[in-house]
């Protein structure tokens, strides 16, 4: 395992849990203005070779949060892009935490794979224990990182948080409830991400005046975030003509019968082909991205738009669901077409924001709660950002930057 420090202060260990604000680093000479992580560490499987990674971006009151994800070809370069974005939302959102993400360079659909992730979170511990809070991420279900945190003897994904309780088993009881709670389109721990990205999009077309039974969506990627998405803009009545999976793009114009094709989805968010109704077309994978649409919902793997291909793009605008699904040229190429895109940090913050207002007990078991406080803060996020933006200005993401923002010194409290 190598441990990169690429903060002065790292190279002493990891700063105090309790009471510390580690946010703003300077950016290192010759670096182009963009800071360094607080830190890197790179791990190796010694059974299959498997390589991992851990970026800890920012580090407030010693503690940072960001999921943990599984593909082959996963790179510490987009661990740290990852980690950086999770920095911005939690910015973004005033949450009293860091930005982190964890990444391992390995097939999740490998029957090994459990045992994998179950080897490098052992190898992780010491920042599991005290500094890092995970949950799902791109092939690793909440399921999956839960079962492995039982078989390490950890109450719960958020375990350095919760044992940060003055009563960690009732807190791990309260936070469990919160996840496992009913939604409609699933449990809610598992949707609310979802319901955050539809919320965005939602607010996008109310600024731009948009009747939503007139509004066109399409939603690449129908696993936990695309799904979700996809679900809660049906029921609000929008039209989501195309959603695509690992096997192809499903289109009809008319609009998908998007709860039964995510009925028929399997673990891995690939819908079954034989519920698909012949009226469907069936295009591939690709082809989510040039549909005639009015908002286009990248939900599935990084980078799925870059400057090579985003001139087949005919979305008015684009959500971002996934984690950095936009390369920084093909973004600027966008917005010099005309094409809004709600950056990840504010569209997908969702399921983080939640995810620490569970913590902190300030929603509960009530979905409605959940959903009532998401929906309010996601619409004043997306509408004052869109609302008299115009091309000139350069891509949104310019004026939505927080990553200088500060935050409270106080202590942080788990109750």
């Amino acid at each position: 395992m190598t441990l990169t420090p690429t903060d002065p202060a790292a190279a002493g260990g990891l700063p105090p849990t309790e009471g510390v604000l580690h946010e703003t680093v300077l950016p290192a000479p010759g670096s182009g203005g963009r800071r360094p992580p607080f830190l890197r560490i790179e791990w190796v499987d010694d059974e299959t070779g498997a390589v991992g990674y851990l970026v800890i971006d920012t580090l407030v009151h010693g503690m940072a949060t960001g999921g943990t994800r599984m593909r082959a070809g996963c790179t510490v370069d987009e661990v740290a892009d990852l980690a950086r974005g999770m920095s911005n939302k939690t910015a973004a959102f005033d949450l009293p935490v860091g930005g982190a993400k964890g990444g391992i360079d390995f097939d999740p659909k490998d029957p090994r794979a459990v045992d994998v992730l179950t080897r490098y979170c052992e190898a992780m511990r010491p920042f599991l224990d005290n500094h890092w809070v995970t949950a799902e991420d791109l092939g690793v279900s909440q399921e999956r990182i839960d079962t492995v945190f039982a078989r390490l003897g950890m109450r719960q994904s958020y375990h350095a948080a919760i044992e940060r309780s003055p009563d960690p088993r009732a807190t791990a009881d309260r936070v469990f409830a919160g996840l496992n709670a009913y939604a409609p389109g699933g449990r809610l721990g598992d949707v609310v991400g979802g319901y955050g990205v539809a919320q965005a999009a939602l607010a996008a077309a109310g600024v731009r005046g948009w009747a939503v039974p007139e509004t066109t969506i399409a939603v690449q990627g129908a696993g936990t975030m695309g799904g979700g998405a996809a679900f809660y803009l049906h029921e609000a009545g929008a039209r989501v003509v195309a959603l695509a999976d690992a096997a192809g793009t499903l289109y009809d114009p008319d609009g998908l019968d998007v709860p039964g094709l995510l009925d028929a989805r399997d673990e891995y968010g690939e819908i079954d082909r034989t519920a698909v109704p012949s009226r469907v077309m069936r295009l591939p994978r690709e082809a989510v991205l040039a549909t005639a649409c009015d908002i286009l919902v990248p939900a599935a793997v990084s980078y799925a738009i870059t400057g090579a291909g985003c001139g087949d793009v005919r979305a008015r605008i684009v959500v971002e669901a996934a984690n950095a699904p936009t390369t920084a040229d093909a973004e600027l190429d966008l917005t010099a077409r005309g094409i809004a895109v709600i950056p990840d940090f504010i569209a997908n913050a969702g399921a983080v924001a939640w995810a620490w207002w569970l913590l902190l007990g300030q929603v509960g078991e009530d979905y409605r709660d959940s959903f009532d406080r998401l929906r309010t803060r996601m619409d004043a996020k997306v509408s004052s950002l869109l609302t008299g933006w115009t091309p000139s200005a350069g891509p949104i993401r310019w004026a939505a930057d927080v990553s200088a923002r500060s935050r409270s010194a106080e202590p942080l409290v788990v109750p």
